[in-house]
């Protein structure tokens, strides 16, 4: 498994590189039959640590586990433990779903989309022109972010000052029953997930509600 460690603000030594890959080969080796990659990154708060893992244990089986702690070793314990008590629950399901994806060859049709993450709504300085004012860095004329002042200009306004765009990725659509979307909504802490139903063909979109439970919305209904 490949496991890649990171800080914000905080030190990632040897010593705790160590203790995260045998943290999570404990864990990855109870719960899954393989794991392909994990992410562990921490950070600090200003009277203790943050921890969160992103274990991605086949094809779109993602696990998210977050502690906290008065040092970085506490925090990663915790976020494991949390990992290992959300598995718990779905170690069968869990274990058949990896075998079956371990085993699943991905077809060249394999549905693909675009995913796109965007930035909420900029206040943009003006002039008295009504000009948006981009803060240049001093030392080579270009704004925080690396662009040119004209390059985030035209980011910013972007879909009508509706959020510039900030990441973009291709996602899988996933062929799932309705239990196994839920499944991965939770285990990947994930608000919302678009899925093809397995029994219909239809799209179908499970999301977290603001009351905690998981709302389902099935497109076959209005076909």
């Amino acid at each position: 498994m490949h496991i890649t460690v990171a800080g914000k603000q905080v030190e990632t030594g040897d010593a705790l590189k160590v203790h995260v890959a045998d943290g999570l080969k404990i864990v990855t080796k109870k719960y899954f039959d393989h794991a392909l990659e994990a992410r562990v990154t921490f950070a600090k708060n200003r009277s203790f640590f943050t921890c969160a893992i992103d274990v991605h244990a086949g094809r779109g089986l993602s696990v998210r586990g977050e502690g906290e702690g008065a040092d970085a070793h506490r925090a990663f314990d915790e976020a494991a433990a949390h990992i290992a008590k959300r598995l718990r629950r779905y170690r069968r399901r869990v274990n058949e779903h990896s075998r079956d994806m371990a085993e699943e060859r991905l077809p060249a049709t394999a549905e693909t989309a675009r995913q796109v993450i965007l930035a909420g709504p900029v206040d943009v300085p003006e002039d008295d022109e009504g000009e948006a004012l981009v803060p240049a860095n001093p030392d080579d004329g270009t704004v925080a972010d690396g662009l040119t002042a004209k390059e985030h200009d035209d980011l910013l306004h972007k879909h009508d000052g509706e959020g510039a765009i900030i990441a973009e990725t291709p996602t899988e659509i996933s062929r799932l029953t309705v239990s196994e979307a839920v499944m991965r909504l939770d285990l990947g802490q994930m608000p919302v997930m678009m899925f093809r139903n397995r029994a219909s063909g239809q799209l179908n979109v499970v999301y977290r509600r603001p009351d905690g439970h998981v709302g389902w919305i099935d497109t076959t209904a209005a076909q």
